[in-house]
């Protein structure tokens, strides 16, 4: 096996593997979840856990009811953002628990 000069990350090759594939979907499903914490920062990020994605629905466990209130005045921001960073309308909907 030859070796290249320029390596790629594994996530790269993965994300080419799977459009190979036709699972697209399920990759930007996958880079979804990845890129939440980057995106909502800190401070949410700890307050929060993602307990799934399908369908477009983004489901998303909240620490206690304050932040889930304030998150959910948040949500079009946030929706925004990821779907910004996502190059994508991926994400339709974010749910609170």
């Amino acid at each position: 096996m030859a070796r290249t000069k320029n390596p790629k990350k594994i996530s790269d090759v993965v994300g080419d593997m799977c459009q190979i594939l036709g699972m697209t979907e399920a990759y930007n499903q996958y880079k979804t979840l990845q890129i939440w914490n980057s995106v909502v920062g800190e401070a949410i990020a700890s307050a929060t856990s993602i307990e799934r994605f399908s369908n477009g629905e983004l489901f998303i466990r909240v620490k206690n009811p304050a932040w889930r209130m304030e998150l959910n005045f948040r949500k079009q921001d946030i929706l925004q953002k990821l779907n910004a960073a996502l190059s994508s309308q991926m994400v339709k909907e974010i749910i609170f628990k």
